[in-house]
């Protein structure tokens, strides 16, 4: 049996620029990422996003837009990720290194794609224009895409708690 686990993904971009943080330990070490993590039991999906968001870079946020939505399937693997993709273009605080990430801002022209998800590539452009979209993708190990969709869409569902 299939299960979800429910996550949140935070892009901070500001003018020409998009704040990425190096991941320092975990799954996805090594690669350049937005910020996010484990939506907690009793937390609202954007209440998750902005406490991550906080603890992975120092950085607080009135408002997020939620942009997308992808559901990551790994082969040999009983749970799937459930991803909420959030947008912000205005943040309070300085980004600082946690434990977990080193956050670095990017020129738009200018983002490390070779050094992130291979998905980062396909769904970057959307966000980045302000477009919602809904996705999957099917991986095998953590560098190989087997399957993927990918769609725009005029909106996407609400937060619920759980």
């Amino acid at each position: 049996m299939v299960t979800s686990k429910l996550f949140t993904l935070v892009m901070v971009v500001k003018q020409q620029q998009i704040l990425l943080g190096m991941k320092k330990r975990g799954f996805g070490a090594g690669r350049w990422n937005g910020f996010g993590g484990k939506v907690q039991p009793g937390e609202t999906i954007e209440e998750g996003a902005k406490r991550e968001l906080f603890e992975e870079s120092s950085l607080t946020v009135q408002s997020l837009e939620k942009i997308g939505q992808i559901t990551f399937e790994f082969v040999g693997e009983t749970e799937v990720m459930d991803v909420h993709i959030f947008r912000t273009d205005s943040h309070q605080g300085e980004p600082v290194e946690s434990e977990e990430m080193c956050p670095q801002w990017f020129d738009l022209d200018k983002i490390p794609f070779n050094k992130m998800w291979p998905d980062d590539i396909l769904w970057f452009p959307l966000m980045l224009q302000k477009k919602k979209f809904k996705g999957y993708f099917k991986f095998e190990g953590c560098s190989h895409i087997l399957d993927y969709t990918l769609q725009e869409v005029d909106n996407l569902a609400g937060g619920k708690e759980f």
